[in-house]
């Protein structure tokens, strides 16, 4: 159980991101989660978006490169400790976590993570299997 996320390459320079959220607006897409990391000269936006396949194609129509990737999407209990055991549950199960961003969730006491690891399919059963819930993309859209 994955959910896509949109990899945006982004030129460092002056509106490039509002010019992207703008082009996500035109198409009706509403983002649910980012994450931006950047160099002098370029930044990888990710995005969790409602419409992950409106907004690929959105996007490529206006020149810009992206690429859908699945990551994976965790509650996880609201409270000191709550990330730490999850990230527990993958540690002792040999899955690497490549990188994480949170979040708002819209229930109490949960917040949620999105996970990109070396072991998807491992990952997904250990997440289950420690009890932790994980969305799905109908959930994302909703």
């Amino acid at each position: 159980m994955t959910v896509n996320q949109l990899s945006v390459f982004v030129e460092n320079k002056q509106g490039r991101l509002s010019e992207i959220t703008a082009i996500l607006q035109g198409a009706k897409v509403d983002i649910r989660a980012l994450s931006i990391a950047d160099t002098t000269h370029f930044g990888i936006l990710r995005l969790i978006v409602d419409k992950p396949q409106a907004a690929e194609a959105a996007l490529k129509e206006a020149g810009l490169t992206v690429s859908l990737t699945p990551v994976i999407a965790v509650g996880i209990a609201d409270r000191p400790g709550g990330l730490a055991e999850a990230m527990a549950t993958l540690r002792d199960g040999g899955v690497s976590v490549e990188y994480m961003y949170a979040f708002i969730s819209r229930q109490k006491d949960t917040a949620y993570v999105i996970l990109r690891v070396d072991d998807t399919a491992k990952a997904v059963k250990l997440i289950e299997k420690g009890g932790f819930p994980i969305l799905r993309e109908e959930e994302i859209a909703g």
